[in-house]
């Protein structure tokens, strides 16, 4: 219940609409107005799509009211320390799920991977359970050989390079890179977790992964051959939205008029805006935004900031700013203070890049529209992420993270900012970025028409869940 998961979750739900089939979303109360409206305009175009609510056990878990997803907790002053009452919450929906599932016999079940438990719920009513990781198969991949072989034990210290074992395309990585819960040796809540996770997947009856073959064959040949796996490749689901309604309505209300941010990117000649944007979880301090803001001015680039502050902070609104940055950048910038149209303002010919913390939907976002990337990892899988982007697919400038820190980043000076635009917007390796990024667009458009990569096994996905209806 995180807007990286969520979002991704609807269009799937929209995708087996699309092709004939009953879709059913289960989420709490205030989870649903977040997509409410999407839902409404997909059952308007003839789809059969709807919503079960289950009551969010805040208050038995020792949650605030109000808090149901990600985006309420991280913004919330006690954040950090009710991440663990949020997956107990999370936990004790298992009853009323199964009650559910009694009542509706669905075919299938697909559940977010943080949901272990569900496998065994849909075994009890013999329902095939589908896990969703929100991951693509590299990052994939990379997780299952660092749980398997534990490399990062190797190394003398956490600064000191490992490569990833058996994994095709010999990828480094440093411990200071890794997850906390890979990281630490000391057992918690949420290695425990993440441990179920892993039990649960090799116990469910496979995954689905919101990507194309083409995009990383070698990793999607080595999740399902060499690993053993079962998955399907259904993506980019993003490309299910189609019009512009569908494209600025995805995940929460924009702050910015839609029709306004074309305008103003209508007005720019082609591949001359960069697009900065983190993620509905990243939460930057205030010296952070302003290395940004620094950088911004100094690259003479024009641009579309998305700044996400956290309501918690008591510093002065704009101290994050330069004195007198709004002014002097009036025509060649827009700070979108909130949620951003992020697919409509990616597909714009006026975006000629994107800085990106490489969440799995942003990244691939960016990759469908043909955009070099400037890759800032925070947390998650986002440094692999980064390295599918920097080292495999060649589309993309690391800025210079160099370490996994939960929510607020590792620190980056305004230099490396302004090093990493330029390098991404201007010259002949930005040129030569952007033929790759386009090619790869290409590519995933191809791979969800029919007769596509994504189209075929989404297919084959239905027609083995046919096949064994009673």
């Amino acid at each position: 219940m995180a807007h990286g998961h969520m979002i991704p979750t609807i269009d799937m739900a929209k995708l087996f609409a699309s092709r004939g089939l009953r879709a059913t979303i289960i989420t709490t109360p205030l989870n649903s107005l977040l997509f409410s409206k999407t839902i409404e305009r997909s059952q308007d175009l003839g789809m059969n799509i709807d919503l079960l609510i289950l009551k969010f056990p805040s208050k038995e878990a020792g949650l605030p009211e109000g808090c149901e997803n990600m985006d309420s907790i991280t913004s919330h002053a006690n954040g950090e320390e009710l991440i663990k009452n949020f997956f107990q919450a999370a936990s004790l929906l298992q009853e009323p799920l199964e009650s559910l599932l009694q009542e509706c016999k669905p075919d299938c079940l697909v559940a977010d991977m943080f949901f272990p438990w569900a496998t065994d719920a849909a075994a009890k009513f013999g329902i095939p359970r589908l896990v969703f990781h929100g991951m693509g198969f590299f990052s994939l991949c990379t997780q299952v050989c660092l749980y398997q072989y534990k490399p990062y034990k190797n190394v003398s210290s956490d600064s000191e390079s490992f490569v990833v074992p058996h994994l095709p395309g010999e990828i480094k990585l440093t411990r200071k890179q890794l997850p906390d819960s890979i990281r630490n040796e000391v057992e918690t809540d949420l290695t425990k977790l993440m441990k179920a996770v892993v039990e649960s997947e090799s116990k469910s009856f496979g995954v689905v992964v919101n990507s194309f073959y083409e995009l990383e064959p070698a990793y999607a040949d080595y999740y399902r051959k060499v690993l053993g796996r079962r998955a399907w490749h259904v993506g980019p689901v993003s490309l299910c939205n189609r019009g512009i309604e569908d494209k600025a309505q995805r995940g929460k209300q924009a702050s910015i008029d839609e029709h306004e941010c074309l305008k103003w990117l209508d007005s720019k000649k082609p591949n001359s805006v960069i697009y900065i944007c983190f993620g509905s979880v990243a939460n930057f301090t205030g010296s952070q935004l302003m290395e940004i803001a620094m950088a911004l001015e100094a690259s003479r680039q024009q641009f579309i900031w998305v700044v996400r502050r956290d309501k918690n902070n008591k510093e002065d609104e704009e101290k994050w700013l330069p004195e007198g940055f709004e002014q002097r950048i009036e025509d060649k910038g827009l700070i979108i203070r909130g949620w951003a149209p992020q697919v409509l303002i990616l597909d714009h010919e006026a975006v000629g890049g994107f800085v990106s913390h490489c969440g799995w939907n942003s990244t691939l976002e960016g990759i469908t529209s043909g955009k070099p990337l400037v890759t800032w990892p925070v947390s998650a899988e986002q440094f692999y992420n980064e390295k599918l982007v920097t080292d495999v697919l060649k589309v993309g400038i690391g800025v210079g993270v160099k370490e996994w820190v939960r929510l607020q980043g590792d620190f980056v000076e305004s230099k490396d900012i302004e090093k990493a635009i330029s390098r991404v917007m201007e010259g002949e390796e930005a040129e030569k970025m952007r033929i790759r990024s386009k090619k790869l667009r290409e590519m995933a458009r191809q791979a969800v028409e029919e007769g596509g990569s994504s189209y075929s096994d989404f297919n084959a996905l239905v027609e083995e869940l046919r096949w064994r209806r009673p």
